[in-house]
């Protein structure tokens, strides 16, 4: 379970201030599927960068699975990005000079797993993925969804219970978009909590709770069936 407490998240650039998150408190039940909406700019990313402790709130408590990443230091934040989370960008994040198979063994390695047991569950899940058969390949050599799922398989390396995705349709075709969609439901299904910030309204009829995010402000949104249904 995610709890969250005056969340409050503010960057400063020069003398100015640029409130992100302003004042956020909600609560995310395990296995949720949330979809994460609102217009660019509205604090989507750095809302879900707070929660995979990759950046650390100016005030209010984090708490998840009982423990408050927000009070971690740097090194109990390592070891919670690399067992507890699994984050999906973008823009895949892919090691451009190893290949799928490598790159899904890597997150294995600083975890401290043996070569052989990395290599096992690197196949598994590239196969899961859709991708064993081109595990030789490089990122450049593969196409945009191709990449999307290999980078699926690298946040799934080390069995996380959390996935954080941001935008994982956002370069990818309509056809291409709606399997990766799928793939997220299939992790869900699997009791993974998947928390997805998008603009592809497509993962609505998934998500099991909508949130929209305004000006660093976040509240439920409530117009999924109508929304669903045309009106």
């Amino acid at each position: 379970m995610i709890e969250i407490e005056n969340l409050i998240k503010v960057y400063r650039r020069g003398t100015i201030e640029v409130i992100a998150i302003r004042d956020i408190s909600l609560r995310i039940e395990n296995g949720e599927f949330v979809m994460l909406i609102g217009p660019s700019g509205s604090g989507k990313t750095t809302f879900l960068h707070l929660l995979g402790g990759i950046d650390r709130p100016t005030a209010g408590k984090i708490i998840v699975n009982g423990k408050n990443i927000a009070m971690m230091n740097d090194k109990e934040l390592t070891e919670y990005r690399k067992r507890e989370v699994g984050m999906v960008f973008q823009f895949f994040n892919l090691v451009p000079t190893l290949n799928a198979l490598e790159n899904v063994m890597l997150p294995m390695q600083f975890a401290g797993l043996g070569v052989t047991e990395r290599k096992k569950r690197a196949k598994e899940l590239l196969e899961k993925v859709g991708m064993l058969s081109r595990e030789k390949h490089y990122p450049d050599e593969m196409s945009g969804g191709e990449q999307q799922r290999v980078a699926i398989a690298v946040a799934l390396a080390n069995d996380p219970s959390l996935i954080l995705a941001d935008e994982p349709t956002g370069e990818l075709d309509t056809e291409t978009g709606l399997k990766i969609i799928e793939l997220f439901k299939e992790l869900n299904d699997d009791g993974k909590t998947v928390i997805i910030a998008t603009h592809d309204m497509r993962l609505l009829k998934y998500a099991s709770r909508v949130l929209k995010i305004e000006d660093g402000k976040i509240h439920e949104w409530n117009e999924k069936e109508k929304y669903l249904n045309g009106k």
